[in-house]
């Protein structure tokens, strides 16, 4: 079963890439959605979005957009960088996004309008593919299970529309467009999907709620069928997740030196993003990363408002922070559990 680092706005960038490649790294890596119009316009910071470091080979490229002329020329951009393939969100519900029409706004319009636009993409994938036989691009799409009215009968059907168009994979997020973290994932949908299309060869990714070895172990107790778990904000807080989940024997595997992560990340967000972008990606990640502390709300308040003044001002405070609390500094780590 592969491990997935899926696609988050302000993480899913080079400098997260090599954070966790840092403890074994997982098998494909989603970058943050490429918004189509933004791509094809060369917008100034599109470079980003598209740089592939550290493994280019494990990248697997999101495109949003809600113009399916755009998507189509989009798709052909994507298709250009290395990388396993290029996937569609319909996944993101996000307010600003869903009302445009884009993210999971194309599963809440006319089935017509969606499918003219993977019919159109999924053209352009097959062209590439017959054209490069030898490295050939997978397409793919992550989506929800609709709108909160949604049926079986209705989202059964649009994974069809989907699959006839080409698509080789589905990443569901098994909850509609309202639901939030605290409802739990209705993981039998993902099942579902792999017992509809297991002779169709077509391959069923679970996202939600992994967030550790032991809720990866029952995920895929309740999906045994599945080929992939994708994990996304457990993995910002833990980098080292994969390696966790991967594990065999209880030893102790890691030591690590969360100070120097700290330092690190900063050093990598300063060489592989635009000094534009170093506060919304600094104050995300240390969100998310500080909830490994013992005073995990007293660091997130310290790193998120020093971000705001600039680097010099956040590695000071990261200082002040190790300083104040020498036995946050190394997190010593034991695994056990093989989820296969």
């Amino acid at each position: 079963m592969k491990l997935i680092c899926g696609p988050m706005a302000t993480i899913s960038h080079p400098a997260f890439r090599i954070l966790v490649e840092k403890f074994g790294g997982c098998d494909e890596y989603f970058n943050e959605m490429i918004n189509a119009g933004s791509l094809l316009n060369d917008g100034p910071f599109e470079k980003f979005y598209i740089d592939p470091t550290p493994v280019p080979e494990k990248m697997v490229w999101q495109l949003t957009g809600h113009d399916c002329e755009r998507m189509v020329r989009a798709a052909q951009k994507l298709l250009a960088l290395p990388g396993i393939g290029i996937d569609i969100n319909m996944g993101c519900s996000a307010p600003d996004v869903y009302k445009t029409g884009a993210g999971i706004g194309w599963m809440l319009r006319p089935i017509e309008e969606t499918n003219s636009m993977m019919l159109e993409v999924g053209k352009i994938v097959a062209a590439y593919n017959q054209e490069n036989p030898e490295n050939k691009k997978r397409f793919s799409v992550k989506l929800r299970l609709g709108d909160e009215n949604f049926t079986d009968e209705g989202f059964y059907s649009f994974c069809d529309m989907l699959v006839k168009n080409g698509v080789e994979l589905l990443t569901l997020h098994p909850r509609t467009k309202k639901e939030k973290l605290s409802r739990p994932p209705r993981y039998y949908y993902c099942q579902r999907l792999c017992e509809r299309y297991k002779k169709s060869g077509v391959e069923i990714y679970l996202n939600g709620n992994v967030k550790d070895a032991a809720s990866a172990k029952y995920a895929y107790e309740q999906c045994p069928d599945i080929n992939g778990i994708m994990i996304s904000r457990a993995a910002v807080q833990r980098p080292w997740i994969f390696r966790e989940i991967n594990s065999g024997e209880k030893v102790p595997a890691l030591s690590i030196d969360m100070k120097q992560i700290c330092y690190d990340y900063i050093s990598d967000i300063e060489k592989y993003q635009p000094e534009e972008f170093y506060k919304t990606r600094l104050q995300r990640f240390f969100t998310y990363f500080c909830m490994n502390f013992k005073f995990s709300h007293y660091a997130q308040t310290k790193f998120i408002n020093a971000a705001e003044k600039g680097i010099d001002e956040l590695k000071l405070q990261i200082n002040n922070f190790f300083e104040e609390c020498p036995d946050e500094i190394i997190k010593n780590l034991e695994f056990k559990t093989d989820t296969n």
